[in-house]
């Protein structure tokens, strides 16, 4: 079951670089959830730091971000750190997370069809609603597009 534009976002608690990441502990805050393929990737890397880079202007309009892939929390330590994210990290090994948002897709790899995270971004709100969703995304200009949008969100 994935939920639905429009929906709440069920409580959920993951393993995170700062320590268990709660959804229900965002009181007040709206939260840009982005799924991306795997750590210290050319693609998502960029997009973490195009994120990066946009952080003190989400934070200014009370919205956090979370990155979320299937990466061991040591390698995502490893890649916030080297990247020097101000964000955290979900580390989503059994596809809790994957499931939840539909994100697990059959991908083309070199002629070869594997399954892996289709990189998406979701937009969730103060009250806990799934607002917005970019699935199959292109890396450039995307984080200014989500900062827009979350810019022009009412509650």
């Amino acid at each position: 079951m994935s939920i639905e534009l429009n929906s709440k976002v069920p409580d959920f608690t993951a393993a995170s670089t700062g320590g268990e990441f709660k959804l229900s502990a965002l009181k007040g805050k709206s939260l840009v959830l982005y799924f991306y393929p795997k750590d210290n990737t050319p693609g998502c890397t960029t997009e973490g730091e195009n994120f990066r880079d946009l952080y003190a202007q989400f934070a200014a309009v009370g919205c956090d971000i979370v990155g979320v892939s299937r990466d061991s929390l040591k390698s995502h330590e490893n890649f916030k750190a080297k990247m020097e994210f101000p964000f955290e990290l979900i580390s989503d090994p059994d596809e809790t997370l994957c499931n939840l948002f539909d994100v697990m897709k059959m991908k083309n790899m070199y002629g070869k069809q594997v399954r892996g995270v289709e990189r998406s971004t979701f937009v969730i709100n103060k009250k806990g609603v799934l607002t917005q969703e970019w699935r199959g995304v292109k890396v450039p200009g995307h984080a200014q597009a989500v900062l827009d949008f979350v810019g022009t969100m009412k509650d």
